[in-house]
């Protein structure tokens, strides 16, 4: 999944945000920084060269997640924790950061409290999460392929859970309830650019758990085949731009 991820997923879809992330990262001049939800890296690779004398930890709950990124972002300090059990001492660090993985914490203001914990007086949480699937031109038109492959019980992953934290002002309160200070909060819209539509659906199918959910309904050839077809139908043939919404937030502790 990881390699799926990365070749079809990350390009098109995450490196737009992990610059603007970076650039805001770097602006506050960190000398200790750590990521969660690292992934595969691409935000990492990002804060390395743009704060070469920082000290990058990146972090990742998925065991093969960090095994991929610390190949690929060699330059961090890599380790398997979780959001909300994080196993550093209090104050270690002046910033985290977060690229679309706070929709996937069971427990957002426990992770976020976490967060706060880990934080120096004065530090900052700086993170984006998806808006509505609808305002995602990619995410929208593989979800539609799957509502027409699986008519009867689609899978329900994309809108329920990247896209299922797409209410700023829940965020906003979020964070104010794990102590922090909203500085920042901003709807921002970025172009994605895909050799093709099948290549995104792909993506998906092969390398995010909509993977499972298609296999659990019998998914083949057919269904692929599809899901690929009314993707295609929505963005165009041949290479793809299309916008997608997010909500950058800074949280000062």
């Amino acid at each position: 999944m990881p390699e799926a991820y990365e070749r079809y997923l990350v390009p098109v879809l995450f490196r737009p945000f992990a610059e603007d992330l970076t650039a805001r990262a770097a602006a506050l001049r960190p000398g200790r920084i750590l990521e969660l939800a690292a992934g595969t890296g691409v935000l990492t690779s990002e804060l390395l060269a743009a704060a070469p004398s920082a000290e990058v930890t990146a972090t990742d709950l998925n065991e093969a997640m960090v095994g991929f990124g610390s190949s690929r972002a060699p330059g961090a300090l890599w380790r398997q924790a979780d959001a909300q059990r994080l196993p550093f001492p209090d104050g270690g660090f002046d910033l985290v950061v977060c690229q679309f993985g706070v929709m996937f914490f069971p427990d957002r203001v426990a992770a976020f409290s976490e967060v706060r914990r880990v934080l120096a007086a004065g530090g900052r949480f700086l993170f984006n999460t998806w808006g509505p699937i609808a305002a995602h031109a990619f995410d929208d038109a593989v979800q539609a392929g799957l509502e027409r492959a699986f008519p009867d019980d689609p899978p329900r992953f994309l809108p329920t859970v990247p896209h299922g934290y797409a209410d700023p002002a829940l965020v906003a309160a979020d964070l104010v309830a794990a102590g922090f200070v909203v500085e920042e909060e901003r709807e921002l819209t970025l172009e994605g650019r895909a050799a093709s539509a099948a290549d995104v659906a792909t993506g998906f199918l092969t390398g995010t758990p909509v993977r499972g959910a298609f296999e659990e309904r019998g998914g083949g050839p057919a269904a692929r085949a599809i899901i690929i077809e009314e993707a295609t139908a929505r963005l165009g043939p041949g290479p793809v731009v299309a916008p997608m919404t997010a909500y950058v937030f800074t949280g000062a502790a």
